[in-house]
């Protein structure tokens, strides 16, 4: 057995902590704004978390199964490689309090405060008292544990006050004191802050039971109190957890939910302080070592920020905040033409988030009420809440459509979602497939058909992200529509495959793991080998989330090896270690990290008109090769190819939240004089494609958009463009006819106006003359009311006094 070589590989569990870093370094970006600098905590400090329910968990099963295995990139076993992690830890932990700190103090100045509860004034305390007292302590379960009451289950990621108590348990001779342990889980039930009324300021919930423990616990002496979480293992081997034959797939996968919430402690935080002297305790109970625990000045917990950003004042959020973006839509989109009919004519590329997720809601919503379309066939790993998507698959199943979703219910984090939208699909009538038992279906793939007179029709739409409308908002993702009728027999055959539970299906486009993907990749790799050995145009260039797969990053320093240049976009874990000496000098890597997750894979090969492009749902790691049902989908379309690659250059050239992994395998800051924001740039093109189309049909080529050789072709056929100008002209003409005759209309009523305005005059001085009279004529007792009366027809006093004179004033 050949040796392996290390000299070009790293850990991919350091080099994900060395990713996550990255975007912890975001929140200290002089560029990004204050608010934003916060969100950027929280994510890193999610993502830790998440890394060690499902990384250190996996890793931690291996040391109790498996104890000879070893990492293929570092030679290292499960033990060695958590104890590299647990030594890695603690300069994240004090990287994140050294940012956090500087974010609060300047959130302070704006008036945005966390306070402790010793910071408040006198006033505040007594308010915030009397919210604890009547809000908070009715629903606090405290309790002791001592010989009497066994240790309690922790639950993974819940608050916990810990607590040191003292009690005295008096004898005859002496007076002896003991300590026990006292725990105060904070209630989930309850907001996680209070916030003061008129203000931005708050206090979070555990920081005030932790001010109030002595009252809890109000028959013992509390000598110490800390606030604590604890980690479990989250990663659970499916297939070790065999289904009973008679079990519902749905019913067996709520039942691994719970069993996940009791899984084995992975770390232990405290949040304030930890004096080892009282917390070894805990520690013992939970059977933990001492590397495992970690202690923070940040909350544990920093969900809260989204829900305080929304309490905000508008005129705060904005100013501290991104600016903001809407997504827009694709110009080469026409409003008044279905999309399957647009379809007919030419393939659509939608890029997330520049561009609106709404276009493939159309396509789907047009398929299920199109009376042509038979049926509608979509893979679902993860949607949104109230999805869309759901909305009208039912829709086509209610109009006598066929509906075949692939509902994947191990998406991890998302079961609890996926399992509830199985059953709503399930009990409508859709018909719902949950793939295969070894491997999770992750490809996102819709595939429609459509009888058309006598022709039968495919149109199909592959993603590099999921069908969800919430992460479309904030993932950078292509999806890819088309008529293309090869690759839609292959997303009939692929979803033939899956109803059969056949893995090793045969397609004519499509590379498909777990058979096709790495191999398939592996021959493009050698394809260029070959180029370059015959001094032949070679060129690889790769973007992708995660790169761990050895087969694939032992072909990839092959190449480099061979003169191959290799430039990759990789987000997060990189295992290949780029530009050393003899082995990957050929090979520059990039990560982005920036206001959007990348999230979009493409794969291209070779140089020129002949290279080969590819965009998947998979990254080249072992899981989506070797583990996962995945699709990879080539772009053959020459203009949509173009614009893929030029979006790939562009990228490549982003300087500003872009970084390029160095010879170590650590993230550096790059410098050039031209300095390029890919995903700003990106804002700009979208935004500036909705406003300005080119018309010259001779100008079929992208354009030039502020001196950068990218601009969608957005050529209008001269005929319609010309037919609808007339349009406006005619439709300028009448506006213009009718303002004309407003002004006519408004000048006649002017003189009416006038006229009654003169009327009124005349009016107003003979009301006056007739007072005048009156006045004179006190002894006949008239007043103007009186007056008046007598100019009625029905009044028949004659003379030639005073009423004959307020007579004639009215004739």
């Amino acid at each position: 057995m050949k040796k392996r070589d290390y000299s070009y590989t790293q850990n991919r569990e350091l080099s994900w902590l060395k990713f996550d870093e990255r975007v912890l370094s975001e929140a200290e970006d002089e560029n990004v704004p204050l608010l934003e600098k916060l969100r950027f905590t929280s994510i890193f400090t999610s993502n830790l978390d998440e890394f060690y329910m499902v990384r250190c968990g996996s890793l931690y099963d291996l040391t109790l199964v498996d104890k000879k295995d070893r990492d293929n990139k570092t030679g290292l076993s499960p033990r060695q490689q958590l104890n590299a992690i647990f030594e890695a830890t603690p300069a994240l932990y004090a990287k994140r309090d050294e940012i956090f700190d500087k974010i609060a103090q300047e959130l302070r100045k704006r008036n945005i405060v966390r306070y402790k509860f010793d910071e408040l004034n006198m006033v505040r305390k007594q308010y915030v008292s009397k919210y604890f007292y009547e809000e908070v302590m009715p629903l606090l379960s405290a309790q002791v544990i001592d010989p009497h009451q066994p240790f309690p289950h922790l639950i993974n990621k819940s608050l916990y006050i810990y607590s040191i108590l003292e009690t005295h348990n008096d004898d005859e001779k002496k007076s002896k004191k003991d300590f026990i342990m006292g725990l105060i889980p904070v209630p989930s039930v309850l907001p996680r802050y209070f916030m003061f009324p008129g203000t931005n300021e708050f206090i979070l919930l555990e920081d005030l039971i932790l001010a109030f423990t002595d009252s809890v616990f109000s028959n013992y002496n509390v000598i110490y109190k800390t606030i604590t979480a604890v980690t479990r293992n989250s990663d659970i081997n499916l297939q070790q957890t065999p289904i009973d034959e008679d079990e519902d797939y749905r019913h067996y996968m709520k039942k691994i939910l719970k069993k996940r919430k009791r899984l084995a402690p992975i770390r232990l935080e405290f949040y304030g302080g930890n004096d080892l002297k009282y917390t070894k305790h805990l520690k013992k109970e939970l059977g933990l070592h001492k590397n495992q625990i970690f202690t923070s000045q940040t909350p544990l917990d920093l969900s809260y920020i989204e829900d305080i950003i929304k309490e905000l004042p508008d005129q705060i959020v904005k100013e501290l905040t991104f600016p903001e973006f809407k997504s827009q839509g694709n110009c080469h989109i026409r409003k008044n033409k279905p999309i399957l009919d647009q379809l007919d004519e030419k393939d659509i590329l939608l890029f997330y988030p520049y561009q609106t997720m709404n276009h493939f809601i159309d396509f789907l919503k047009e398929a299920a009420r199109d009376p042509e379309v038979l049926s509608i066939k979509i893979t679902l790993y993860r949607v949104a809440k109230n999805s869309e998507v759901i909305k009208y698959l039912l829709e086509a199943l209610d109009n006598g459509k066929e509906v075949t979703v692939l509902i994947e219910l191990r998406a991890r984090f998302d079961e609890q979602n996926n399992i509830i939208n199985a059953e709503l699909l399930e009990e409508s009538g859709v018909h719902i497939l949950y793939g295969f038992e070894d491997y999770k279906v992750h490809s996102k793939i819709c595939s429609v058909t459509k009888k058309h007179g006598n022709k039968i029709k495919h149109y199909t739409q592959i993603g590099t992200g999921n069908y969800n409308e919430k992460t479309a908002s904030r993932y950078t993702d292509y999806s890819y529509l088309t008529s293309d009728e090869e690759i839609g027999d292959d997303a009939n055959e692929f979803f033939n495959n899956l109803s059969l539970s056949n893995l090793r299906g045969h397609y004519s486009k499509f590379l498909v793991a777990p058979t096709t993907i790495r191999s398939g990749i592996i021959d493009l790799i050698d394809n260029e080998i070959n180029k370059a050995k015959n001094n032949q145009p070679a060129e690889i260039l790769m973007k992708m989330n995660s790169l761990t797969d050895r087969k694939i990053i032992d072909k990839l320093a092959e190449a480099s090896q061979s003169g191959v240049p290799i430039r990759m976009i990789i987000r997060g874990i990189c295992c290949i270690i780029p530009g050393i000496p003899g082995k990957t000098e050929n090979i520059k890597i990039k990560g982005i990290v920036g206001r959007y997750l990348e999230h979009s894979r493409i794969y291209a090969f070779g140089k020129g008109e002949d290279r080969i492009v590819y965009i998947s749902s998979a990254d080249l790691m072992t899981r989506n090769t070797a583990k996962r049902v995945e699709i990879a989908c080539p772009i053959e379309d020459p203009e949509i190819k173009q614009r893929i690659l030029e979006d790939l250059e562009i990228m490549l050239k982003d300087d500003i939240k872009g970084r390029e992994i160095n010879d170590h395998g650590d993230y550096e800051k790059i410098i050039q004089e031209e300095h390029v924001n890919s995903q700003e740039f990106f804002q700009e093109r979208a935004i500036k494609e909705m406003k300005e189309y080119v018309y010259d049909e001779a100008d079929i080529k992208f354009g030039v958009l502020k001196g950068n050789t990218i601009q969608n072709n957005i050529h209008p056929k001269i005929d319609e463009t010309s037919k609808e100008l007339e349009e406006t002209k005619l439709k300028l003409e009448e506006t213009q006819n009718e303002l004309k005759n407003l002004k006519s209309e408004f000048s006649g009523l002017k003189e009416e106006l006038e006229k009654s305005n003169e009327i009124s005059k005349k009016i107003s001085e003979e009301l006056e003359q007739i007072k005048s009279l009156a006045e004179e004529q006190i002894e006949d007792s008239v007043t103007v009311k009186d007056a008046v009366i007598i100019r009625s027809s029905d009044n028949q006093k004659s003379g030639g006094g005073f009423f004959s004179k307020i007579k004639n004033l009215f004739k």
